[in-house]
């Protein structure tokens, strides 16, 4: 089917709840995508951060394909292997705690709000009040959305859930104002991505940590983007070296395919007994099949490595070009989660970047945002870099 055939019948019969581009991606393999007209493009959005080992990496199909012919679904009703081992392993490269299993990082953020107000229910406590930050993003189901702190998000939609207050992103003074008897939990995305690629200082999580355990408040850091080694390390609240009490994660926990988690220190989680919360398809066999691999693929492969050394030097490049161009306000980023702010709207250079074969995407009308897999080689890198340069110059010329 040619491009133009699928964006008709895209028109006709599908939800118009996207503002997609006007691409449509037939095929993919590790960092490469190919159009319904044959088109080649390197993709560094990569599903929005979730494809961390590039498109369809041929050990996660094989292990779906494996599992797929053991068993496709099961209630949790029952026990399964992939399930069990899943929530070992990521206790294993997290903090002690235990696993809930959902689908996606709404459901997940949705899981940490109920546990935080349960938590606190179940220890005789009135506390139900979520603090959260300024131009945060935790999803867009009804818990999540009201969690979100930007009201682009909210338009349409009230009233929203009760009980959220918003307050300045990584400002420990107003934060410690913010908290009061009624306070339940604190949410933060250690590096926010939709927000415009803004990483909390590693000394501001280190106060909310100790602000949270002086008034008995949970910290809840949502790792939904930033999470499973994008910025170099398996969680981003690892480089401050904090624990959270609640965490929540999605996106590259799967290498693409569907599935959330939450996970809760022990004493926390306990909360949530039978009938508190549940998810029928929530940590699915296939799910965690795929979850699995991942982990080990990155461990074997040393990618939390080559996410940190490539990162630091992507970011430095960029910085250069900064210099170069003066439309370049900052260049942010973590690991292989890059964010450059231009001092005008930015779809300009992502439109641009994909006329010369290089997907990037732009947030918040003026930040290019780039995930790369984690994976991503030097070559692709510099590929990326050089196109990116000459879409630049294009804007100013």
């Amino acid at each position: 089917m040619k491009n133009k055939n699928l964006l008709a019948l895209y028109k006709k019969y599908v939800a118009h709840n996207y503002g997609r581009l006007p691409l449509s991606i037939a095929r993919a393999d590790g960092a490469w995508v190919w159009d319904t007209d044959g088109k080649k493009y390197m993709d560094f959005v990569q599903g929005l951060a979730a494809n961390i080992l590039g498109h369809s990496p041929k050990n996660v199909a094989r292990a779906i394909n494996a599992q797929a012919g053991k068993l496709v679904h099961a209630s949790n009703l029952f026990y399964t292997i992939p399930q069990g081992e899943l929530a070992a392993e990521l206790v294993k490269i997290s903090f002690p705690s235990k696993a809930l299993f959902i689908n996606s990082g709404a459901e997940a953020v949705e899981s940490a709000i109920k546990l935080a107000r349960k938590y606190h229910s179940d220890n005789g406590s009135a506390r139900y009040e979520i603090i959260a930050m300024d131009n945060s993003f935790h999803g867009r189901t009804y818990g999540a959305l009201s969690a979100t702190g930007q009201k682009k998000y909210h338009k349409g939609f009230a009233p929203l859930v009760p009980g959220f207050k918003h307050i300045p992103f990584a400002d420990i003074s107003k934060l410690k104002k913010a908290v009061t008897k009624k306070t339940a939990a604190v949410i933060i995305e250690p590096v926010q991505g939709e927000g415009g690629v803004h990483a909390a200082p590693f000394e501001y999580l280190r106060d909310a940590r100790k602000l949270c355990d002086k008034n008995g408040i949970l910290l809840i850091f949502d790792e939904v983007q930033c999470g499973m080694g994008r910025t170099g390390k398996w969680f981003a609240h690892m480089h401050a070296g904090v624990r959270p009490d609640i965490m929540t994660l999605a996106k590259g926990l799967g290498g693409g395919f569907p599935i959330g988690a939450m996970l809760a220190r022990p004493g926390v989680m306990d909360s949530f007994g039978p009938g508190t919360h549940a998810s029928t398809f929530g940590g699915g066999p296939l799910a965690c099949a795929a979850a699995l691999e991942v982990i080990k693929t990155v461990r074997q492969k040393k990618l939390l490595q080559n996410t940190a050394q490539t990162g630091r030097e992507t970011i430095r490049r960029l910085r250069e070009m900064q210099s170069e161009f003066k439309i370049i306000k900052e260049v942010r980023g973590m690991g292989l989660m890059i964010g450059i702010e231009l001092n005008r709207p930015g779809m300009g250079v992502v439109n641009r970047c994909i006329e010369k074969g290089f997907i990037i995407n732009c947030v918040q009308d003026n930040v290019l945002r780039m995930f790369p897999p984690l994976n991503v080689t030097k070559a692709q890198m510099n590929r990326g870099l050089k196109i990116l340069k000459e879409a630049l110059w294009q804007e100013i010329s």
